[in-house]
């Protein structure tokens, strides 16, 4: 009898946890996240090549000078607390985001971090620098 109490307490909790989830307003950081697009290494090439879009490279100061940059890549000062007087002033620009690679997630964090600041086209390469030199792209020394 106890056992069966206690099952059917969990089964009203869950039921109770689940209607929450579902009645719960999205937040902004959910928005702003679902806002952010993934994009593919020859993507960004071909908005380097058009200059479409700004690539902002969210990786530390080691890994752009171990793996170098995207040539013209906008160097974050920190891929969750940078100025946002670092990104373009139109907030309509293209913004694509990277940072070391696939199991890195620094270009997550500064790619919702604008996107919850209002700008609206949003996205990571998730392939990241080293999906990008693999692809066998150029990249540039990192401007001091």
């Amino acid at each position: 009898m106890h056992v069966r109490n206690t099952i059917l307490a969990l089964g009203l909790a869950l039921a109770a946890c689940n209607n929450a989830a579902k009645d719960a307003k999205p937040s902004a950081t959910t928005a702003a996240a679902a806002a952010v697009r993934e994009v593919s290494v020859s993507d960004v090439e071909n908005f380097v090549k058009a200059k479409s879009a700004t690539i902002v490279d969210a990786n530390g100061s080691e890994t752009r000078q171990q793996m170098g940059v995207v040539p013209g890549a906008v160097l974050l000062t920190s891929s969750h607390d940078y100025a946002l007087s670092e990104l373009p002033a139109a907030k309509d620009t293209k913004l694509v985001f990277y940072c070391g690679g696939t199991m890195c997630r620094a270009s997550d964090s500064a790619a919702k971090r604008a996107a919850s600041a209002g700008y609206a086209d949003v996205s990571v390469m998730r392939a990241g620098i080293k999906g990008w030199k693999d692809a066998g792209q150029s990249t540039e020394m990192p401007r001091s």
